[in-house]
């Protein structure tokens, strides 16, 4: 198990420098000049001309760009995420800060989706051809179709404001309290209705390929009831691609907080991404870009951890 957790880790490096690459050269390499933002329009032109060589100089945007990109992975490597160019304020304070939120958001819309989508999944399988697989078919397609954004406005527009129920955006006092539950409906709906629509389908169809095999007629035959057939002896062998996608869901759920968290202003390191691009703030986009890969990473860890729990075949092969 430590060799197969070992290469998972290994293997997990070239992924994570691979997308810190690829934003790094992208942000530099698009249109626009990040010392433009530091100086005032209202500058004369030969003043601005010497702000902004002063500001490439300092923040190191006149070396070439291979120098740069060794630059940060130096930083990198010594776990410097570097210093916002607007804030002034370390990048990995801020995503301290930020992190909690999102990972709550995250995890409460996971959660939300598994139940969902397991059980829409099953219900649908068990029924097969008949109305309720239908229903529940077409509600998958509803969420996996719908854009996040969308739904997200329509929530607003329906409890915030018409019915006036929950509030419109915030994260509210506490997490715990009554007030911070109040914030978390939204968001996480529709993040969590998103993946559990993806995941009913999956678990249909898996559900379909195992319900009828021989060992769940032997255990029908035994005189097993059909709960204890279905949950213990079908489910379980029809959970491995499910779990699969599940794992990789906890990635799209913090990149898919981009949006939902600019949406309710929540704020997240999804928020925080957003504010980086719109300010051309290269610390805070790489190292955001950097945290949601390694989110991916360890979904995909945890992943495979959990299918070698769940089919002990893999763990001897």
């Amino acid at each position: 198990m430590r060799t197969y957790v070992l290469k998972g880790v290994l293997l997990a490096i070239p992924t994570i420098l691979g997308a810190v690459t690829l934003v790094f050269f992208a942000m530099h390499l698009a249109p626009g000049d990040p010392a433009a933002l530091f100086i005032p329009p209202d500058l004369p032109p030969d003043k601005s001309a010497e702000l902004h060589a002063q500001i490439q100089r300092e923040y190191g945007f006149d070396d070439p760009l291979y120098v740069q990109y060794g630059r940060y992975l130096a930083k990198l490597a010594r776990f410097d995420l570097g210093t916002s160019l607007r804030e002034g304020t370390p990048v990995i304070r801020d995503l301290q800060r930020r992190l909690p939120h999102t990972l709550r958001l995250g995890l409460a819309s996971l959660a939300v989706s598994a139940v969902l989508g397991i059980g829409v999944g099953v219900i649908s399988a068990i029924y097969r051809g008949r109305w309720l697989d239908h229903l529940a078919m077409v509600g998958a397609l509803f969420g996996v179709s719908i854009p996040s954004f969308w739904l997200a406005l329509l929530l607003i527009l329906l409890f915030a404001v018409r019915l006036q129920w929950l509030p419109p955006s915030g994260i509210g006092e506490s997490p715990l309290s009554g007030d911070g539950l109040r914030h978390m409906v939204m968001p996480v709906l529709v993040l969590g209705l998103g993946g559990a629509g993806s995941l009913a389908r999956y678990t249909r169809s898996s559900m379909l390929e195992v319900i009828h095999r021989d060992y769940v007629r032997t255990a029908r035959a035994k005189g097993l009831s059909e709960r204890v057939t279905i949950l213990r002896h079908a489910l379980r062998n029809a959970l491995i691609p499910v779990v699969t996608i599940l794992g990789l869901n906890f990635g799209f759920m913090l990149s898919g907080a981009v949006i939902v968290e600019s949406v309710f202003a929540w704020p997240g390191i999804g928020r925080y991404l957003v504010e980086g691009v719109n300010g051309r703030d290269f610390p805070v986009v790489q190292a955001t870009v950097l945290l949601i890969a390694f989110g991916f990473v360890i979904g995909n860890l945890i992943t495979d951890l959990l299918l070698v729990y769940i089919d002990p075949r893999i763990r001897f092969d």
